[in-house]
């Protein structure tokens, strides 16, 4: 690791003997930054990356684009933002390509797709589309960019006569609305356009479209001589049947496209090899029977119509391409890392997670040999390699950092730390290592979870615990910063978080087993975790609180409605009914990857296995936290019902419903409402664990 500037150590020697480290706070949040999307230049010798921040008035997120030179040195802003991400280097890395988001009356306008000069200037559109544009892309070239819209070609006629659109829906879809878009346009699929780009930016341009049909298009990439364009669609309408993903080629100047290869199961990520005349690409293969979580493995395919794909890491038991689950992943500017190349086309490298790790991979793609190109105690969350592949750019979040930009050189495996984007803040914060544990389950498995325990932690003390349950449930806990564990380890709480069985980043049976048994033994592990906690003579067991949000807001409802050790709980954005769930989340339950067939096929399962269930079984107190646009579990199936449940038994209930928010409300919702959330989880804690005089949740 790089040795810190003069500056930063002494800067670091004066916080020490100036102050006394504090607490962390809930508020500390809207002093955070977050680095996404780093970009390294084709040559090597800088690194692109969207710096995201919490605007002044704390209700939303401004991004801008910032440059840091791989030798070293202070990073420089680029753009003025408020809204500029997913910055691409021209082949000759001249020029830069980004996304703008102009503002109007302060609220955001169309993105179109502006370039940089590296040599000076300001920045000037390229395109003035009337819907926004995404995923571009330059050719090999540099002389055109391809993208997505979801602009028609009837946007641009002159002299139209607009009729009056009416704002009456006419629903025929069974997938019409997601959680993060609210409705969804049928009428407007995102398709590929491609933009001549001149030398000099004088003006906008006319893009034209290459795609048209009804299925939207995405992951374009170029072949390495520019004359085809490959890219991602799904051509069904419906998610009634198993989903086969496919790779698309269609000639750049546009034509009809051609299958290029298709697989069972959802993709990502296309890379074409230095040759061409191979593409890899992420894929789940859904399997047979259908699976409850399918394992996400890397492929490889010719270029040429009709090919066989290759699964390349069919022996490898973990999770590529796959993360973390944190609440401060960066809540706006993110954008995928492909899989990269070496120029011999012998290797690809990859991120992949094991054991609440993220690291990256090589892969030989001949013998499907694998090795580690990283090791550590963290998660690679995003990245991007030189053509060449000797350098890369890897944005690290550890469990005591947000996330930093590293510089990797492949043929040392040397890391050297180019940013710091929190330090002068994060300087004053006394954060502690969580420790990692393993206990035995009931039936002997391993589980492996983390214990954050309060600053200045007694081992002759005993704490309250508070249990925090992830969602997904497919998702893991790990190696990454995650402020909700600090600022409740700050306010003198121990806290368990677990990876249960159902987890990922532990292979394809560990996270599979829970098909048609969720909840169920994933709880048994959660339990045994407590047991193994007190055992250890840490916590006080008359003073246990459980939460958790989504999946785990589901099985927090859960837990309290088969046991009565703890003595206060808050359900996150939960599941009370999958009956009712099956009917209104935004996505179908079509296919039967958690239950054997729908409510009325499978009622005594459906009965069993919903927490609404026990709610005549329910003591503790319980506080349920409601997004109120959240779609992906709408709080009539989930908290409502378990509100109305309890208010009705006189059971202490009490419900915070957040207005605008979706189930994203934790990750990315606005500041102020992940602050409030904050403060309203460890308040309600507060007053039933440690006997705080609080009456906010007290009906008058």
């Amino acid at each position: 690791m790089r040795t810190r500037p003069w500056y930063l150590i002494l800067f670091a020697l004066f916080a020490t003997l100036g102050a006394t480290p504090r607490l962390i706070t809930e508020t500390d949040l809207y002093a955070f930054h977050w680095l996404a999307d780093p970009r390294i230049a084709p040559d090597g010798s800088q690194v692109v990356y969207t710096l995201v921040s919490v605007n002044a008035r704390h209700d939303g997120y401004e991004t801008a684009l910032w440059i840091v030179s791989t030798q070293g040195g202070t990073p420089r802003r680029l753009t003025s933002g408020p809204h500029d991400a997913q910055a691409r280097w021209s082949p000759d890395g001249k020029r830069l390509a980004f996304r703008r988001t102009r503002e109007k009356d302060g609220k955001p306008q169309t993105a179109n797709l502006y370039i940089l000069s590296m040599q000076g200037g300001e920045a000037r559109a390229v395109t003035d589309l009337p819907k926004d544009t995404d995923d571009a892309v330059w050719s090999p070239d540099g002389k055109r960019i391809a993208f997505t819209s979801t602009s028609l070609a009837k946007d641009f006629a002159k002299d139209l006569k607009q009729d009056e659109k009416s704002d009456v829906r006419v629903i025929n879809h069974i997938e019409y609305r997601n959680n993060s878009g609210g409705y969804v346009d049928f009428e407007r699929p995102a398709h590929i356009w491609v933009a001549d780009v001149p030398a000099f930016v004088d003006g906008t341009v006319k893009p034209q479209p290459i795609t048209t049909g009804p299925f939207t298009e995405s992951d374009v990439v170029w072949s390495r001589d520019g004359s085809q364009i490959y890219f991602l669609s799904d051509h069904a309408f419906e998610p009634v049947s198993r989903r086969r993903m496919a790779v698309y080629s269609v000639n750049a100047d546009g034509g009809d496209g051609a299958t290029v290869a298709r697989v069972d199961g959802a993709v990502s990520n296309l890379s074409i090899s230095p040759a061409g005349n191979q593409i890899a690409f992420v894929a789940a293969l859904e399997g047979t029977p259908i699976r409850s979580y399918s394992q996400p493995d890397l492929f490889m395919a010719g270029t040429e119509p009709g090919a066989a794909a290759r699964n390349l890491t069919a022996n490898y038991d973990y999770d590529v391409d796959e993360g973390i689950g944190g609440d401060q992943h960066p809540p706006r500017g993110g954008s995928a890392s492909r899989p990269f190349w070496s120029p011999d086309g012998r290797y690809l490298y990859i991120r992949a997670a094991e054991e609440g790790r993220a690291n990256l991979k090589r892969i030989d793609v001949q013998s499907g040999k694998l090795e580690a190109v990283t090791e550590g105690d963290h998660e690679i969350y995003a990245y991007s390699a030189t053509p060449d592949a000797s350098k890369v750019a890897l944005a690290i979040s550890t469990a005591t950092n947000i996330g930093d930009l590293y510089l990797l050189n492949t043929a040392t495996r040397q890391l050297t730390r180019l940013t710091r984007i929190n330090e002068e803040l994060f300087l004053q914060l006394n954060l502690t290592q969580p420790e990692m544990v393993r206990y035995k389950s009931f039936d002997g498995r391993t589980i492996q979870a983390w214990v954050q325990r309060p600053p200045g932690f007694d081992a002759a003390k005993k704490y309250p615990l508070i249990l925090n349950i992830h969602g997904g449930p497919h998702a893991a806990y790990g190696y990454t910063f995650d402020q909700e564990f600090h600022w409740m380890a700050a306010k003198g709480y121990i806290v368990l978080y677990p990876n249960p069985r159902g987890s990922t980043t532990y292979g394809q049976e560990f996270g599979n087993i829970i098909q048609y048994h969720y909840p169920g033994d994933d709880y048994k592990d959660l339990m045994a975790g407590v047991d193994d906690l007190i055992a250890r003579g840490w916590v006080d067991p008359d003073r246990m609180g459980v939460t958790g949000g989504s999946g785990g807001g589901l099985l927090t409802n859960w837990v309290v409605g088969h046991t009565d050790v703890f003595k206060a709980a808050v359900s996150q954005r939960s599941i009370a009914d999958w009956r009712g769930f099956w009917y209104t989340a935004d996505f179908a339950q079509f296919q039967p990857s958690w239950f054997r067939g729908a409510p009325w096929e499978d009622e005594a399962d459906y009965k069993e296995r919903s927490p609404i269930t026990y709610i005549d079984k329910i003591r503790t107190p319980l506080l349920l936290i409601e997004g109120e646009a959240d779609l992906r579990t709408p709080s009539g199936d989930g908290g409502e019902q378990m509100f109305r449940g309890l208010n009705y038994r006189k059971i202490p209930t009490a419900m915070v419903q957040f207005p605008g928010e979706t189930h994203e409300l934790s990750r990315s919702g606005k500041p102020t409402h992940r602050v409030e959330r904050l403060r309203h989880i460890v308040a309600w804690f507060d007053k039933y664990l440690n006997g705080a005089d609080i009456r906010t949740y007290d009906a008058q």
